[in-house]
């Protein structure tokens, strides 16, 4: 057998992926498994924007599309931000991409060397740290635990900086956790970033619209903060467009005309039937949005009062998103019926697969051994009786 490169040797699989597969292949054995491992609206793409693909598709749009996506989608997603952020944009300004998660990934190989270093806060999304690595550069993990609502503070920031930081990923509202800072949260944090040179912070905003706390704040906003941020969002979340592969970043031209000549070389402009529903989507009726997020708001409530009644879980209320992150280790220590330890969250995640055919994620994955993720991007029903195996399986750990 042949040996990979040292590059890809350094990643890990993406354990939301695997836990997925997992359970999909039980589904295919015929075992009742409910799926609250992976981060997908169950909701159908919004009609109006179908239509546009049919449009789209009848118009001959079939061509290779520019490397940064077509002029009046950037215009749309100007058009967005002026309206709806208060940012002020052009649309040399505006890079297009296959997805939210090619920008993050476009601007860390963009703006990362070797060695130079990029600030995470924990939990995190599973593939942040790893486009750091895939980038040579050096991950540093900042801990914001259940106690902290999983937001770090502007003196832990401070203390992480050093010589060779280069980048702060700053995820709000967050996968995993649903935590969202608010307007002087993101303001002290901006204060620390003002005061070091050439620090520049990735905002992922693709939950942008999944709020319930009231508008979105995005760290753009201050001061001298807009060259400084590359805000990164898309359609996935809000418009339940997951499988359309179309996200933006919106950043300083430099950094965009660097992006676009990466994206040049290895996917060229994303897809062109994707891009027109994108621009419906942008400049067509909103209510599907806050439609789908009253929705996960209600789910939110239904999740958080069940997950509550689990002895031994602690359970705090996520503000956006759609991810409950409950702290579970008082269930370490603890042996199965069959006399299994549960080691650690990977392992529960595991027994609840196998025992309660529930597919969750362990929280080693986002950086907080301590809890676990679910989704709650699923009907009501699918919840209900989730949480209800779950309340069995860890009722059965001696």
């Amino acid at each position: 057998m042949g040996k990979l490169s040292e590059r890809l040797n350094r990643l890990a699989p993406s354990a939301t992926l695997v836990m997925s597969q997992r359970s999909a292949e039980m589904k295919a054995r015929g075992i009742d498994v409910i799926n609250l491992s992976v981060g997908e609206p169950d909701f159908n793409t919004p009609d109006h924007i179908k239509e546009a693909a049919h449009r789209a598709i009848d118009e001959n749009y079939s061509r290779y599309s520019p490397v940064s996506g077509y002029a009046d989608l950037r215009e749309a997603i100007v058009e967005k931000l002026k309206k709806e952020n208060g940012l002020a944009y052009g649309k040399e300004e505006i890079c297009v991409s296959n997805g939210a998660k090619q920008c993050v990934c476009n601007a860390v190989m963009a703006l990362i060397d070797e060695g130079e270093e990029v600030v995470i806060p924990a939990p995190y999304w599973v593939s942040y740290p790893q486009m750091v690595k895939l980038a040579g550069g050096v991950p540093v993990v900042v801990r914001a635990g259940f106690e902290q609502n999983f937001k770090i503070t502007p003196s832990q920031l401070e203390a992480a900086i050093t010589s060779k930081t280069k980048l702060l990923i700053l995820c709000s509202p967050s996968n995993p956790t649903g935590s969202v800072y608010n307007k002087e949260e993101l303001q002290a944090l901006a204060e620390v970033i003002l005061r070091h040179e050439d620090l520049y912070v990735l905002a992922d905003e693709i939950y942008e619209h999944i709020n319930y706390v009231g508008h979105h704040e995005s760290i753009a906003q201050f001061p001298g903060m807009k060259e400084r941020t590359i805000v990164v969002n898309g359609v996935s979340k809000a418009y339940a467009m997951t499988g359309w592969r179309i996200g933006y970043m919106a950043a300083p031209e430099w950094i965009v005309k660097g992006c676009n000549k990466l994206q040049g070389q290895y996917t060229s402009g994303p897809c062109s039937l994707s891009q027109r529903t994108a621009l419906a989507a942008y400049t067509l009726d909103q209510q599907c949005v806050e439609t789908m997020r009253q929705a996960f708001e209600r789910r939110r409530n239904l999740i958080v009062s069940l997950a509550k009644n689990i002895p031994g879980l602690e359970v705090n209320t996520p503000q956006g998103a759609f991810y409950l992150f409950p702290k579970c280790s008082s269930f370490y220590g603890k042996k199965t019926e069959d006399g299994k330890t549960i080691e650690g969250s990977a392992d529960l995640a595991l027994y609840l697969l196998e025992q309660a055919h529930v597919a969750t994620v362990g929280g080693d994955a986002f950086g907080d051994p301590e809890c676990f993720r679910m989704s709650y991007a699923t009907s009501d029903e699918n919840i209900i009786e989730a949480i209800g195996r779950i309340k069995d399986a860890l009722g059965k750990l001696k």
